[in-house]
C-alpha cells in the first residue's frame, strides 16, 4: 500500500527532517538515506521499518542540519592565520620576491576560517532526536497505509458479496441443470430409436447416471461460499486478514469457480462464472498490497 510521512523538529541549534515513502511491493524493500555520521544507526532504521510492515517498497530520507536563526558566525582562528603569514613570507623570501603579503593572499585559504559543526559530530546527542522524528514521520506514512487499507477492505468485501450473490443465482440454474441434459439426452436415444437402432437400456440407465454426476455442481457451490465466508471472516478479524491467508482462500475460490465452468454445460451459469472469476481477478490485484 501506498503511503507518505513526514516530520521535522529543532532542538538546541539543529534542525532534523525525516521522509518516509511507501509503495505497492509483493516484498519489503526498504531503502534508507542518513547522513554519513549516522550511517552505523542505518539496520535500527530498517529494524523500525521492518516491525510495522511486511510488504511494501519503502524509503527513508533524513537531513540533519544546523537551524539557521542559531547558526554560530564562522570565526578567524587565529594561530592558523599567524603560521599562513609566517609561511607566505618565508616563501616571498625564498623566492626573492619583494612585494609583501596581502589580505587578499591569505583570504585564499579556508583553512584560517572555522564554523561550528562541531555540534553536527555529537552523534550520540542528537541521534534520539532523529529517532523520534523518524518515528513521527513513520506514524504518518502507517496512519496513510491504514486509511487506503479500509478503502481497499471496503472495495473487496463488496466485490465477494457481489459474488455470493451470482452464485446463488447458479445454484438456482443448477437445479435445473441435471433434469434439463437428461431430457436432451433422452431425445437424442429417442431418435435414434426411432431409426430402429439397438441399444442397451442398463448401459443408458448408467449413462445418464454417470452424466448427472459429471454436471452436478452443489458441492462445488457448497465449498465455494464456505471459501467465501471463510474470506470475509479473515478480512473481518482483528489481524486486520493476513494477506497470505487470503491468498490461500482465493486460490480455492478459483479453483471452485473453474470447477464449476468445466462442469455446468450450461450458457447462463458459464456467463455467470465469467463474471465471478473477473471479480476475482480484481481482488488478487488487491491483495497483492495487503499484508
Amino acid at each position: 500500500m501506498t503511503g507518505f510521512g513526514s516530520a521535522e523538529d529543532v532542538r538546541d541549534g539543529v534542525s532534523v527532517t525525516a521522509e518516509v515513502r511507501s509503495v505497492n511491493n509483493r516484498f519489503a524493500e526498504i531503502s534508507v538515506k542518513l547522513p554519513r555520521q549516522f550511517s552505523s544507526y542505518e539496520l535500527e532504521v530498517r529494524d523500525q521499518i521492518r516491525s510495522i510492515l511486511q510488504r511494501g517498497k519503502v524509503s527513508v530520507f533524513v537531513q540533519v542540519k544546523l537551524d539557521e536563526e542559531k547558526r554560530v558566525p564562522i570565526t578567524v582562528n587565529r594561530e592558523k592565520t599567524r603560521a599562513l603569514r609566517e609561511v607566505l613570507d618565508i616563501v616571498r623570501l625564498e623566492a626573492g620576491i619583494e612585494s609583501p603579503v596581502l589580505l587578499e593572499h591569505i583570504l585564499r585559504f579556508s583553512e584560517i576560517f572555522d564554523s561550528d559543526t562541531s555540534l553536527l559530530e555529537k552523534n550520540e546527542q542528537i541521534w534520539p532526536l532523529v529517532r523520534e522524528t523518524l518515528h513521527r514521520a513513520v506514524d504518518g506514512m502507517k496512519k496513510m497505509r491504514l486509511q487506503e487499507g479500509e478503502e481497499l477492505a471496503r472495495d473487496i468485501l463488496e466485490r465477494i458479496a457481489s459474488i455470493n450473490t451470482e452464485l446463488e443465482e447458479i445454484q438456482v440454474l443448477s437445479r435445473d441443470n441435471v433434469s434439463s441434459a437428461r431430457e436432451r439426452m433422452s431425445d437424442k436415444i429417442a431418435a435414434m430409436t426411432g431409426n430402429d437402432v439397438a441399444y442397451s437400456r442398463e448401459r443408458l440407465e448408467m449413462e445418464l447416471v454417470m452424466m448427472s454426476d459429471k454436471l452436478d455442481i452443489t458441492e462445488e457451490c457448497i465449498r465455494f461460499a464456505s471459501h467465501n465466508k471463510f474470506f470475509v471472516d479473515e478480512m473481518m478479524s482483528d489481524g486486520s486478514g493476513s494477506g497470505r491467508k487470503l491468498n490461500f482462500l482465493l486460490q480455492e475460490q478459483l479453483r471452485e469457480a473453474n470447477t464449476i465452468a468445466s462442469k455446468s454445460q450450461n450458457a447462463d451459469i458459464s456467463q455467470k462464472i465469467v463474471f465471478v472469476k473477473e471479480e476475482l481477478e480484481k481482488v488478487r490485484e488487491q491483495l497483492q498490497n495487503i499484508e
